[in-house]
């Protein structure tokens, strides 16, 4: 790293530090943390990847009425294939270290380094992209660095803390790949998308893509073996452990089904909402929930194939929709306790203000930048990491993966901002500016349709009681 990326690293440790060190003895919110939690238990005390351990069922079953046989029930925990094994693994040997009581904090502070090393590697990939303007990775680090929901996100038991770093790791190593030809670089590429994959397995669908533009854009036939290769050869060993233990093929986690019914159920849609969440929850085999999910969801789409299209649409819509569902949810289950409205409206804007900016930059930069082999390549990670999404279920946070690549668009757009200017006042580049404006058009009215669906709980949400009102995530 440079002086520069060196500065950056530390200024975006520091900001996060000051939430973590404030909340030193906060709980944990969210079903997904409690079952990672249970999980990295499970491997620090020398138990396996299992979860509802018999403490646990208990607490759980006031909630969830499960469907076991209790003669055949393990008091240790179920095994389980449901969720992808980096990040439990990732906390489990921070548990080894931390012991139990102090182990939120302690992997919250961890998580703080490598949260923040975000900003430098979106220095250096915006660098290797658009190397004639070091101004551009300038703005992208410092967007990255300071972005609020990326600076509390150490806070959370969640998949992304590792995910997004290894992608973005993972691309910077392709690029130079790119460049070098190196079988080393290709095959350090594919460890890390490798990892990746183990960490979220909707990265699988970013593999194609490269492929293709290793093909026809580095031009480097070893290298479109070399990526798939070195992915499965990290995988495989995960997925022949689901698949014995579940007696069919599985790969890396179990969970499309449930995502699928998720995503086509006929009460929802296409995003995550709470009550449809416990339907497939109370199958504790997460190879016959798995099973019953995708026979669901393929019943719901042949009755109502119309639908589809109309879920998809809804699906990119939440996939770039607004950062204010988590402040929404703590805030209203009396996390923070009461805020003034003046101040509470203020940190509502401060979550989602930036990723309105980014976007409209985005969506200004897309047609007035030159789309040669670096910027190619961020545009069909950024596709293909959306489509799976598109197709299964999608949330807001998602799109925190590939916030780091659009902020490289956007500071493409800010720093270039006088010429785009300029050549948008001339006749040949007319559509280009028609196709910006129809981008953020499209954008403005997505986050409109969000803010009139949500008009009410926000009217609750600002009330004199909005931190008692206790939504549902």
């Amino acid at each position: 790293m440079n002086s520069y990326s060196k500065r950056i690293y530390i200024f975006a440790i520091i900001i996060r530090l000051i939430p973590v060190l404030l909340s030193y003895n906060l709980a944990i919110g969210l079903d997904d943390m409690f079952q990672y939690d249970m999980l990295a238990r499970s491997i620090s005390s020398g138990e396996g990847y299992r979860w509802y351990s018999e403490p646990d069922l208990h607490r759980v079953q006031r909630y969830i009425d499960f469907e076991f046989d209790p003669d055949e029930y393990d008091p240790r925990g179920v095994q389980t294939s449901f969720r992808a094994p980096g990040y439990p693994l990732f906390l489990a040997l921070i548990y080894l270290f931390s012991g139990m009581q102090w182990r939120f904090f302690i992997a919250r502070l961890v998580q703080v380094f490598i949260m923040a090393s975000l900003a430098p590697m979106t220095y250096l990939l915006a660098r290797r992209v658009f190397p004639e303007e070091p101004r551009i990775a300038r703005f992208s680090a410092l967007t990255i660095a300071f972005y609020p929901l990326l600076v509390v996100f150490p806070l959370a038991l969640a998949t992304e803390v590792i995910f997004i770093p290894l992608v973005l790791a993972a691309v910077f190593v392709l690029l130079r790949a790119g460049e070098t030809h190196s079988t080393r670089d290709y095959v350090i590429a594919g460890v890390l998308f490798g990892f990746a994959t183990l960490t979220r397995s909707v990265v699988t669908a970013v593999i194609p893509f490269v492929m293709l533009w290793i093909w026809f854009y580095a031009k480097d036939k070893k290298g479109v073996l070399i990526i798939p290769l070195s992915v499965l050869a990290l995988t495989l060993p995960w997925a022949a452990r689901n698949s014995l233990l579940h007696e069919r093929l599985m790969y890396v986690e179990s969970s499309m089904g449930y995502n699928l019914h998720m995503g086509y159920h006929p009460e929802g849609s296409g995003t995550f909402q709470f009550g449809i969440s416990l339907e497939l929850l109370t199958y504790l085999d997460d190879a016959e929930r798995d099973q019953v999910g995708i026979e669901k969801a393929l019943g719901y789409i042949r009755d109502d194939p119309g639908r589809v299209p109309y879920l998809m649409a809804r699906k990119l819509g939440y996939f770039f929709g607004l950062e204010h569902r988590p402040l929404k949810y703590f805030y209203s289950n009396n996390f923070f306790g009461f805020i003034p409205y003046p101040l509470l409206l203020s940190i509502f804007l401060l979550f989602d203000l930036p990723f309105v900016l980014i976007m409209v930059l985005f969506g200004i930069a897309v047609p007035f930048v030159r789309w040669r082999k670096e910027t190619v390549l961020l545009g069909l990670i950024m596709l293909g990491y959306l489509l799976p999404h598109i197709l299964t279920m999608s949330e807001p946070r998602f799109h925190l993966t590939i916030v780091p690549f659009l902020s490289i668009f956007a500071g493409y757009a800010w720093v270039k901002r006088k010429e785009i200017f300029a050549r948008a006042r001339t006749p040949k580049v007319r559509p280009a500016l028609f196709l910006a404006i129809g981008l953020i058009t499209l954008l403005i009215f997505n986050w409109g349709l969000e803010l009139i669906r949500d008009a009410d709980d926000l009217a609750l949400l600002f009330g004199p009681e909005g931190n008692m009102a206790r939504f549902d995530y």
